[in-house]
């Protein structure tokens, strides 16, 4: 992957998965690692994307416990 600059402060986001399955939470190598919940909010702290363009988004919980990758377009930003 390649990374970006990291996310204006105040990034608070919302899991909107669209599957309905819970969002892979993934590292860097793009192993799955976890998953959250619909409806969980988190925190993003850097944006990137993928070899294929896809855009990612690096997510903490609201108390500041790094978590992973996920895929940016299910999570919603306000």
């Amino acid at each position: 992957m390649a990374w970006a600059a990291p996310a204006l402060a105040g990034d608070r986001c919302k899991v909107t998965d669209p599957t309905g399955t819970p969002l892979n939470i993934r590292d860097q190598k793009m192993n799955i690692i976890g998953a959250i919940e619909n409806g969980r909010n988190v925190y993003v702290q850097r944006y990137g994307e993928d070899a294929n363009g896809k855009p990612w988004a690096y997510v903490a919980t609201a108390g500041g416990k790094r978590l992973g990758w996920v895929y940016r377009e299910f999570i919603s930003c306000y």
